[in-house]
């Protein structure tokens, strides 16, 4: 396995994604897009998803094909977004069409980042105009790090973010992941330096640094997220399990079918648990999409999925620890960015 030439879940042919900020409000929304309709399915492992249109990518339902996939801040709020994506992909006629009826398909779902330091006084809910943003940014290059659905993104001990990586298999089937990192646990172990991901980088993706041998086994959960939240607050004892979640989407343009779809989210789900201590709590909503674009066929599925989802796992590892690694500073953060802890 080898990365694609952006390291980007675009290294998987025929995708696009666009990211919507606002720096005021400390949020923002993501978008993938294919240039056809996906082939797509969703695992949830974390106790507390917040999402739209989940229900219709279950194997057993009769929906083939979705439009995008929506990652966004905001909480409950951001669910919105998928509307903004909605009325853009029915501007160009795209969606399922039932006579004359065009019904744009866009699941999503929702991090918490609204204690994080940003201006939530809004009256009217800016969801869906973020959400339309991102759906017009939508290219095959886009930002990592404080963009997008990863704008506010807080991880236990730094700033969270958007990340992204890719995979090339030997066989030619190229695996992509795309996260909004914003977990309980953290990405770094004691001390900040060293990512937990650290194993499974590649050409130094994220600082090469490399393991940390006196990391321990993640028994001490410090937060200075839940700290300065319950700061933010007024010092209410907030439960230190919400306010969280990671959110992501693997693809591949290998030939899946919905069933095969949801077998490779859920073996991408490893790749939270190697990236974050802990991961999958009872207040995260963590979440994985997979799409396929269904471009390469596969001489055997069976034989070959399994490696898929290896690699979709390998690629979410990574994408964490870049997103936290891409974080920039920004007026009124509550965290500092891991490039700060570094000096």
């Amino acid at each position: 396995m080898k990365p694609g030439p952006k390291n980007l879940i675009t290294d998987v042919p025929g995708l696009m994604v666009g990211n919507a900020s606002d720096a005021a409000l400390k949020s923002g929304s993501t978008v993938l897009l294919g240039h056809e309709p996906l082939t797509a399915s969703v695992h949830v492992m974390g106790g507390a998803p917040g999402t739209r249109e989940t229900d219709l990518l279950a194997p057993d339902k009769s929906v083939a094909k979705i439009d995008a996939l929506v990652l966004s801040g905001g909480s409950a709020y951001g669910l919105d977004a998928c509307s903004g994506v909605v009325d853009g992909l029915r501007a160009q006629g795209r969606g399922f069409a039932l006579g004359p009826a065009i019904i744009p398909l866009v699941p999503g779902a929702i991090l918490f980042d609204l204690l994080n330091g940003g201006n939530k006084d809004w009256q009217d809910n800016p969801y869906r105009a973020l959400g339309r943003a991102a759906f017009e940014d939508a290219s095959s290059d886009f930002s990592l790090g404080s963009f997008g659905a990863g704008t506010g993104a807080l991880t236990a001990m730094v700033k969270g973010g958007l990340g992204s990586a890719s995979f090339v298999l030997d066989s030619g089937v190229t695996v992509g992941a795309l996260v909004a990192a914003n977990p309980m646990g953290s990405v770094t172990t004691p001390g900040d330096r060293h990512f937990w991901a650290a194993p499974f980088e590649v050409d130094g993706e994220f600082g090469g640094i490399g393991p940390d041998t006196a990391a321990g086994l993640g028994r001490h959960l410090d937060s200075r997220k839940m700290h300065a939240m319950r700061a933010l607050a007024g010092g209410e004892d907030l439960p230190s399990e919400r306010g969280n979640t990671t959110i992501a989407i693997v693809a591949t343009d290998a030939a899946l079918t919905k069933a095969e779809c949801q077998r490779m989210a859920t073996a991408a789900h490893d790749g939270i648990g190697r990236a974050t201590v802990p991961a999958h709590a009872p207040g995260d909503g963590d979440l994985v999409f997979a799409a396929s674009t269904g471009s390469r066929t596969l001489a055997s599925a069976e034989a070959e999925l399994g490696q898929i989802g290896h690699a979709a796992a390998l690629c979410l590892s990574r994408a964490i620890a870049r997103a936290a690694f891409c974080a920039t500073a920004e007026e009124n953060d509550l965290l500092p960015c891991w490039s700060a802890t570094q000096t």
